[in-house]
């Protein structure tokens, strides 16, 4: 007797694979340190799957794309991982301005536009 089962619906495996992803990212992300003793291994970094776009962010604003720009600012250790909490707060404009700064022609206005977007995704 062969025993068949229907095969998962294309959305299920594909919501089941962003779960995984999304649950990996989780664990390593929100927990790690800012220290070299839980470091990510070189040439790798957590991933940040908050927000997929450029749009304007600035002081006061909370939400993704904010959690966003905290992630991206935390593999490249501008900001601690503990700071990534969704809130455009003075921490996190510090370290975008140091950002800034450090990515000429880039002003450090502290204001995530379109270029600093650009910077964030391929820095």
């Amino acid at each position: 007797m062969i025993r068949t089962t229907p095969p998962f619906p294309r959305a299920a495996r594909a919501s089941a694979l962003a779960a995984f992803v999304l649950a990996t990212a989780l664990s390593v992300a929100p927990g790690a340190a800012a220290d070299e003793s839980n470091a990510t291994p070189p040439g790798s970094s957590p991933v940040c799957a908050f927000y997929d776009g450029d749009g304007p962010t600035a002081f006061g604003d909370r939400g993704e794309r904010v959690s966003q720009v905290q992630c991206m600012l935390a593999n490249r250790r501008y900001l601690p991982w503990e700071a990534v909490d969704g809130v455009f707060g003075p921490g996190t404009l510090a370290a975008v301005q140091r950002f800034q700064a450090d990515h000429p022609p880039l002003l450090p206005d502290g204001r995530v536009g379109p270029r600093t977007w650009s910077a964030l995704w391929h820095a």
